[in-house]
């Protein structure tokens, strides 16, 4: 029988083997990740994942075209939860809707639309009428979904998330609290810019994907923002035109919450990064 570093071995190799790039995760509820590479890799690979995990099909996939390399490498990440919720999902029990059902439904008055992403996501972009919990991490929306909300809503849900995933966990988390009437969007927010025209759109502005694009827009298109190498969290173009906006250094989220200390050691970092370009 293989453990799990035999399975983290074998996709490794596999991913190297056919120049592929991205992060898998690998645990006990199945695998989740996003790769690149050149076209017509996907069918390779969905057969060698099939064949090593013993499984007939995707519950999920999302194909998108890049015009660059979102990936420098390829990794592949061990995992007890495949989102931190503590708690396992093995099945798939919510109810899901297609981007042209989930435009229609969450019109719908008796239909509470919630975005399950982080704060900052929901503010790079989000569907029209759509709530932000403002939590700081996934782990949070235990505390958000809990009993005393389900007993006071007698709306439907209709949740969404980038690409599906923390839909999962949430809707089985709220299932587990006697909530039944929870809808998701199917592929998420990458499944409904790939297959719904920008004149008939309910979303607005762009979607925070976990690559170096930053961030996406219908088709896939790569978006406006960039990352803050500060703090980590993405920054628009209104942003980078600030005097706390130094590249690779700071921005006005973080200027004045960084130590002189850190803003020397992410100068010299940028300093080093732009000299080796130069070489």
């Amino acid at each position: 029988m293989r453990s799990v570093q035999d399975y983290r071995i074998l996709f490794k190799k596999n991913l190297i083997d056919h120049s592929l790039t991205g992060t898998i995760i690998l645990s006990p509820e199945g695998i989740n990740g996003t790769i690149v590479g050149v076209p017509g890799f996907f069918k390779q690979f969905s057969n060698f994942v099939f064949n090593t995990l013993n499984i007939k099909n995707f519950d999920v996939t999302n194909l998108s075209k890049s015009s660059t390399i979102p990936f420098k490498k390829p990794k592949v990440k061990i995992k007890k939860e495949v989102v931190p919720i503590e708690k396992n999902t093995k099945a798939r029990i919510g109810k899901h809707l297609s981007p042209k059902k989930w435009d229609n439904f969450i019109k719908e008055k008796d239909v509470m639309v919630i975005d399950i992403r982080k704060s900052f996501e929901y503010e790079m972009g989000t569907f029209n009428g759509a709530i932000n919990p403002e939590v700081k991490s996934f782990r949070e929306f235990k505390e958000y979904f809990s009993k005393d909300f389900v007993r006071k809503n007698n709306k439907k849900l209709a949740i969404f998330c980038t690409g599906g995933i923390r839909c999962e966990k949430a809707s089985d988390h709220l299932a587990s609290l006697g909530m039944n009437k929870v809808y998701q969007l199917e592929g998420g927010i990458i499944n409904y810019l790939n297959n719904t025209k920008e004149s008939e759109t309910n979303w607005n502005g762009e979607c925070y994907v976990f690559d170096q694009r930053v961030s996406i827009i219908h088709n896939s298109k790569q978006g406006t923002y960039s990352m803050c190498h500060g703090c980590r969290i993405p920054i628009n173009n209104t942003e980078k035109k600030s005097k706390k906006y130094i590249e690779g250094v700071s921005c006005p989220k973080c200027f004045d919450k960084l130590t002189q200390s850190q803003k020397k050691r992410f100068a010299m970092r940028q300093y080093n990064i732009l000299n080796s370009k130069n070489d």
